[in-house]
């Protein structure tokens, strides 16, 4: 008889969490709030939809049906609504970032991107501020141009094998190796032999979708990090295996100190930087924030600007006229001596039909793709006028928000850089406002400008130097590619065939 008790408990709370689910949906001030039915009671329809993989789309969908306020959970709720956007993320705000956040790290250990506590992230975060600036980061443009060196020699050698090659995987390589480049002075070898050196990407994947999961449901985390990692070993498995990487990484560089050139081109790697910050100051920049702020360049340096690269030259593929205006303004800048053969981060900003692509291409795919939840203060708030009581779960999806017609436009759909191009003042200061590929307000990504240093300088390169085709079914106008949501929107099948226009700048011709 006795064993029949663990299942009439198990039974009991069933039961009575079904009630309470009920009770809650009946009486919530929430109520109201339309959304699929079963996302009243339980964050297992957003788990399971989340597992599909294709929720950015999804989402999107949902506001299509309900209108600018959904629910997608019993306490999850999706907005678009460009004044929801300025009340929830809008700087002095003082809604922090959901439970949700807690799986993306290791338990216990905070980093700037799953602190929650408002005041100790904005102490943090300027710790690493001064590094992470545009006017620093140029100063890394030669391990920038090392890596585009490379990139091209290996786009010359798959030409002349005739063979179709996954850009995806090889922009990650690129971004990977650079970001290898700018924090520890070290090419980390993807580009060389183009595989995922030290199972980096696999890791990292895995820890998307552990991350996106688990954080529904918080409470698991700690025990599932644990058993996760204790099954796979001495190694460690997601975010815990990349920490003890780059610790690995971290203890290398002190006892074996890169030798950075004197002749001024070279930057100091973040490393060195933040070796000496401890060294200064170990009290307030302590050995974590060394390993923290080499781990997140891991984690987070390659995906983002990855799929932006993908992202543009996807859109540039399926838009032939927007390929062959920006091939004619890279052209012409070239005539004019106006960029160089490896353009500089100074002269892409001169082209504005590039930045007018590269806007579009993230405006169309960001590369985030799930609601970037935060949680209502103190209070309660009034959002698109519905009032949310005190912790409350309210998000705002970057795909959904650049799709809003109010103020993206009618073809908000269609990916066309010349509305950056407008004389309508207005109407550009409205879209700027909330183009948020890199987040809004105080948690915005901090290493958004090494992807837009990467970006800037590669883009204009490979289009001037190189034809590109898709393959296979996504070569159909009316196909479009494959991608895969947990957290980051990767494609899958982004095939593509290369062919060089001219003589292509290489690291071997940079060399000779």
């Amino acid at each position: 008889m006795h064993h029949m008790l663990p299942l009439a408990l198990g039974g009991v709370s069933l039961i009575l969490y079904a009630l309470f689910s009920i009770f809650r949906s009946l009486f919530s001030s929430t109520r109201a709030v339309p959304g699929p039915f079963l996302a009243r009671f339980s964050n297992f329809w957003y788990s399971r939809r989340l597992y599909t993989g294709k929720f950015e789309t999804e989402n999107c969908e949902l506001h299509k049906i309900y209108g600018p306020i959904v629910r997608y959970g019993p306490n999850r709720f999706s907005f678009d609504d460009p004044e929801a956007t300025k009340i929830i993320f809008g700087h002095g705000t003082q809604f922090a970032k959901s439970s949700w956040y807690d799986a993306w790290g290791i338990p216990g250990a905070w980093n700037l991107f799953n602190e929650r506590h408002i005041k100790t992230h904005a102490q943090n975060r300027r710790l690493y501020q001064s590094t992470y600036s545009m006017s620093s980061l140029v100063h890394y443009e030669p391990y920038v141009d090392e890596c585009a060196d490379l990139f091209s020699q290996r786009l010359l050698e798959v030409s002349e094998a005739g063979i179709a090659i996954d850009m995806a995987h090889w922009f990650q390589c690129y971004a990977f190796d650079v970001i290898g480049q700018i924090t520890y002075a070290e090419r980390l070898g993807f580009l060389d032999k183009g595989e995922d050196i030290a199972g980096f990407i696999q890791a990292l994947d895995q820890s998307f979708i552990y991350s996106a999961l688990v954080g529904l449901f918080p409470s698991l985390h700690p025990k599932l990090f644990a058993l996760a990692n204790y099954i796979e070993g001495n190694s460690g498995v997601g975010t815990q295996y990349v920490s003890n990487l780059t610790q690995r990484k971290i203890d290398q560089h002190k006892a074996e100190p890169k030798v950075i050139p004197t002749d001024g081109d070279h930057a100091e790697p973040f490393v060195s930087k933040y070796l000496r910050q401890h060294t200064d100051d170990p009290v307030r920049f302590t050995k974590y924030h060394i390993l923290n702020g080499c781990s997140s360049n891991m984690i987070a340096g390659s995906d983002t600007t990855a799929i932006s690269l993908s992202a543009t030259l996807y859109y540039l593929l399926k838009t032939p006229r927007c390929l062959e205006k920006l091939r004619t303004e890279i052209l012409e800048f070239q005539e004019q001596g106006r960029i160089s053969k490896s353009p500089t981060f100074k002269e892409s900003q001169d082209m504005p039909y590039l930045q007018a692509v590269i806007k579009e291409a993230l405006r169309m795919h960001p590369a985030t793709g799930l609601p970037l939840e935060r949680v209502v203060p103190e209070g309660g708030a009034t959002i698109s006028g519905t009032f949310f009581p005190e912790g409350t779960i309210v998000s705002v999806n970057t795909w959904v928000q650049h799709r809003n017609r109010s103020v993206f436009g009618e073809d908000a759909d269609s990916f066309n850089p010349e509305r950056w191009l407008s004389n309508d003042a207005e109407r550009i200061s409205l879209m700027n406002r909330y183009w948020m590929p890199f987040g809004l307000g105080s948690r915005t990504c901090i290493g958004r400008h090494i992807s837009m240093l990467e970006m800037c300088k590669l883009i204009p390169r490979i289009v001037r130097d190189f034809d590109f085709q898709l393959d296979g079914s996504i070569a159909n106008p009316d196909v479009s590619w494959k991608t895969t949501a947990y957290w980051f929107v990767k494609p899958r099948d982004f095939n593509v065939r290369v062919t060089p226009r001219q003589e292509v700048y290489t690291e071997k011709t940079a060399v000779a």
